[in-house]
């Protein structure tokens, strides 16, 4: 095979791989999208003595460097260093695991060696879910987000799930396709081809009973989402003052809310105004929001913050702590959300999953040094501060409670089974969608929500400042939207479910299984790699 094929065939895998994180594509395109790239790697290891393994990691990597940059070039408009970097981080770590899979193949043999792909592949989204550096928006199951009806399944395997099953389709393509070269008949696929069929519609037909069949659980609650649209480069954090923001988010809540109004929900880092936990109830915003739910006490007012907390003497330091330029006294700075009532106990949750780069340092005690250079859209240097424990918001007139959920945070699937675990019978997104700009982003990060809606049945109320809000019922469905870039307010009712998912309860346990027999492939690659050198040396 030429040069100049193996190349159109590594760039047919990367638009394959891209399309499906565009609005128009389905996700089911990624059945097939590594084929291309799977018969590069055959021709290589079939030609092992005339090619090292490095150059397989060529063609990998010019793969997965273009699906990264067309599904992810959005990032530019926030940091062009951010998207420089997470194309370069991820191309490199999923360049690796599949290049590791050719190796284990070389050192063994072809059916272990697809074996390994399976393995290595899961394994590394799982690790890439839990890593201290994580960018897992590529991850394959989250390829299948805009195909609700196909994937309701996710409640008992999440989006991992969705990789196996894109995983072992591209192997059993790739494997008929090999068959049908070297024995030139179609009957000698068909059973192969029956098997792909099966494999690729039973899980379709079981999703689309799901769906027909799933009825919505829980009491109803009526809630209003806000959607202030001010613009984060121009408006948010220097071109209008604080109060015309509260005045802004006010006026949009008071045009929608009645007497029958459960919720109200404001988007990420709403309010900024210099907010210090220590004395939040002092807090000029705080406190114009509670007189607002004064006059309407069956609201119970969600919304996001940027706040402050101010370490007492003696008191135990976090790794992200700052100290004050004036003084020997420290603080944190977190993004944060909380929920106003006519109690006034002022709950809050400060986000635990940052954005590498953007919200923190990793490793914030090896690297503290650092910390001087961060960027930080939100106007400041450093890491933010984060919460061990996933807090969610207790309604003022029952046990109902909300998950909190801020921005990048949603794109984790376990780690929001862990609201759910604590009690929460909807999950409320908040984010700042507008760094962005009109880019599939935005639209992505919708879409992810609807994930997370399927794996927990747990309905979405989704509060962007300039993305898209929306309403999300438990089968994974848009209820009602806004449009991008409109100040905007959307009221819905949806329903609080108290019933536990498989998923729920289990988490990513394919990546567990899958990580598991990934180490135990890449020992025992290991020792057939020792073997034969010890061979060779006799």
């Amino acid at each position: 095979m030429k040069r100049s094929q193996l190349f159109l065939l590594a760039i047919i895998s990367s638009v394959l791989l891209s399309l499906p994180w565009y609005q128009q594509f389905s996700g089911l395109l990624l059945s097939i999208a590594f084929v291309p790239l799977l018969i590069i790697e055959d021709h290589l290891f079939q030609n092992r003595q005339k090619n090292k393994s490095i150059v397989f990691y060529g063609y990998a990597a010019l793969t997965i460097g273009i699906w990264n940059i067309l599904t992810t070039y959005w990032v530019y408009n926030a940091a062009l260093a951010g998207v420089i970097a997470a194309v370069l981080v991820n191309t490199f770590v999923l360049t690796t695991t599949i290049w590791l899979a050719h190796v284990t193949k070389r050192k063994t043999n072809e059916k272990f060696g697809n074996f390994a792909i399976l393995v290595y592949w899961i394994a590394f989204e799982f690790m890439y879910l839990n890593a201290e550096i994580s960018w897992p928006w590529l991850n394959l199951g989250n390829g299948l987000a805009k195909d609700i009806k196909l994937i309701q399944w996710y409640e008992y395997t999440g989006t991992l799930g969705g990789t196996l099953w894109m995983l072992i389709l591209n192997l059993l393509v790739f494997s008929i396709i090999n068959q049908y070269l070297k024995l030139k008949t179609v009957r000698s696929i068909i059973p192969s081809l029956i098997l792909v069929f099966i494999i690729f519609i039973t899980p379709i037909i079981i999703s689309i009973f799901i769906f027909k069949n799933y009825d919505e659980k829980g009491k109803e609650y009526n809630i209003a989402v806000i959607q202030p649209n001010i613009d984060p480069y121009t408006d948010k954090f220097s071109g209008m003052t604080h109060f015309e923001q509260l005045n802004i988010i006010l006026h949009l809540a008071d045009s929608i809310t009645d007497e029958n109004t459960d919720y109200v929900i404001g988007p990420e880092t709403a309010l900024d105004n210099y907010i210090w936990i220590n004395t939040l109830k002092e807090n000029y915003t705080i406190q114009t929001i509670g007189d607002f739910v004064k006059e309407r006490p069956r609201v119970n007012f969600v919304i996001g913050m940027d706040v402050y907390y101010e370490y007492a003497p003696g008191e135990k330091l976090s790794s992200t702590v700052r100290k004050f330029r004036d003084s020997d006294m420290y603080y944190d700075v977190y993004n944060s959300s909380v929920q106003i009532d006519t109690t006034f106990k002022l709950p809050t949750y400060h986000k635990s999953k940052l954005v590498v780069g953007v919200e923190k340092m990793p490793y914030p005690k090896l690297f503290k040094l650092l910390e001087s250079v961060i960027l930080d859209l939100g106007g400041t240097t450093g890491s933010r501060g984060t919460q061990e424990f996933r807090g969610t918001f207790k309604h003022t007139t029952d046990e109902t409670r909300v998950a909190p959920v801020i921005c990048y945070e949603s794109i984790y699937g376990e780690y929001v089974t862990d609201y759910i675990k604590n009690g929460a019978n909807f999950i409320f997104v908040i984010t700042n969608d507008g760094w962005w700009g009109n880019t599939p982003g935005h639209k992505q990060h919708l879409n992810y929500s609807q994930l997370r809606a399927i794996e927990t049945r747990r309905s979405v109320a989704r509060s962007a400042n300039t993305g898209i809000s929306a309403f999300i019922n438990q089968r994974g469905e848009i209820l009602n939207k806004t449009d991008w870039w409109v100040r905007d307010v959307i009221k819905n009712s949806i329903k609080a479910n108290t019933e536990i998912t498989f998923y729920v309860r289990y988490g990513d346990y394919i990546g567990r299984i899958a990580s598991f027999f990934a180490i135990l492939a890449l020992l025992y690659t290991l020792v057939q790699f020792i073997i034969n050198k010890k061979l060779v040396r006799r």
